[in-house]
């Protein structure tokens, strides 16, 4: 073969390489607007019976010389690039994704802004059992110089015999307490009815593990201008979890805070298995701030220090821990609460390892 024909093949090849590259972009636009036509409709992005059928349309029109083992694996690279092209293109368009907004959300909590750069620390017992009980606990918090109470007014339970919380009574004990000591107060609403009376009482609307894909209740949060905390499910994943967010802020409700509390596994050593990764994941993929609860991810009070270290140095915008006066009397997960000289120690010791200031 002559040089001049070498070169003609190769001249060849390159135009043949452009014509290839122009289809599989044209191919890829197409695949894209099956993407937005499927998520309009609520359909799967992924559909393995109709990749199956084109891949066998393919093969059965394959003349060579490629083995069909080698279509086959070219092919599905495509397909792959393809699916990865939609899931790309769903998390530009979701409104709590970092494409969508760069900057980070910052949320002010009664002066407390969390997402700003400093840890954010919320403490207080599981459940509203007294005003004495929650004023305890809250002069505690106030005492450090913290902003943030926690308390549940509303406790869906496992057992349909267990505590279920005070109610509205619960709501009005956590508002009382939180003028008195200038707190922003956290309360779990497990019902859309319930928003609405809550609005009065608290500074956050929580929607616990067990209603994070409660629609009907992520949409009545989004309708209302309260910050939410949303809590990830028990055995949700972390697209899930940021698709319950986008139901909040579908409906116009920006102030969202995530909240990592550990996830369902077979291990037994604690309550659930903290799933640390999430809080570097979330952060990425979202503008929204970011805390673990260490209390609800591992169910021991002996953990509750070490898994808030590891939350704040990979990045989690602040921790929510249990305490309770007397956890021993507590009407709820009284192994897992500190009492208020645990809450003292831990407090301490975070300072000295997070906190500290050059």
């Amino acid at each position: 073969m002559s040089n001049n024909q070498l070169e003609q093949l190769r001249k060849k090849v390159e135009e043949q390489n452009l014509q290839i590259l122009q289809l599989i972009n044209e191919r890829a636009k197409t695949v894209q607007e099956i993407g937005r036509v499927k998520e309009t409709q609520g359909v799967n992005r992924y559909d393995p019976v109709r990749e199956r059928q084109m891949l066998n349309q393919i093969i059965e029109n394959n003349n060579g010389p490629f083995e069909d083992s080698t279509i086959l694996h070219l092919f599905k690279q495509i397909f792959k690039a393809g699916l990865e092209l939609q899931q790309d293109d769903h998390r530009k368009a979701l409104l709590v994704s970092r494409k969508k907004k760069s900057e980070d959300t910052v949320i002010d909590l009664r002066g407390e802004l969390v997402g700003a750069g400093s840890p954010s620390l919320v403490f207080g017992p599981c459940s509203v059992e007294s005003y004495e009980q929650v004023a305890a606990v809250a002069a505690s918090v106030k005492a450090k110089g913290l902003k943030l109470l926690r308390g549940g007014a509303y406790k869906p339970r496992t057992s349909p015999y267990d505590f279920q919380g005070l109610g509205v009574e619960g709501l009005k004990i956590l508002k009382q307490v939180a003028d008195e000591y200038d707190l922003a107060v956290i309360s779990e609403i497990v019902t859309p009815t319930d928003i609405e009376t809550a609005l009065d009482y608290i500074d956050v609307i929580q929607i616990g593990a067990r209603n994070m894909q409660n629609f009907e209740l992520l949409k009545a949060a989004g309708a209302v201008n309260k910050p939410v905390l949303l809590k990830r499910g028990l055995s949700a994943t972390i697209e899930e979890f940021i698709n319950a967010a986008e139901y909040i802020m579908s409906q116009g409700n920006g102030q969202i805070i995530l909240c990592e509390r550990g996830i369902r596994t077979y291990e037994k050593a604690t309550r659930n298995t903290l799933d640390i990764s999430a809080v570097p994941i979330l952060k990425q993929e979202t503008h929204l701030p970011v805390m673990v609860d260490v209390t609800h991810s591992t169910g021991r009070r002996d953990l509750l220090l070490p898994c808030a270290k590891a939350a704040l140095a990979i990045g989690a915008d602040g921790v929510m821990a249990e305490v309770h006066p007397d956890p021993a009397v507590a009407l709820s997960d009284s192994a897992q609460q500190m009492d208020l000289k645990q809450f003292d120690e831990f407090y301490n010791e975070i300072q000295k390892s997070v906190f500290i200031k050059a």
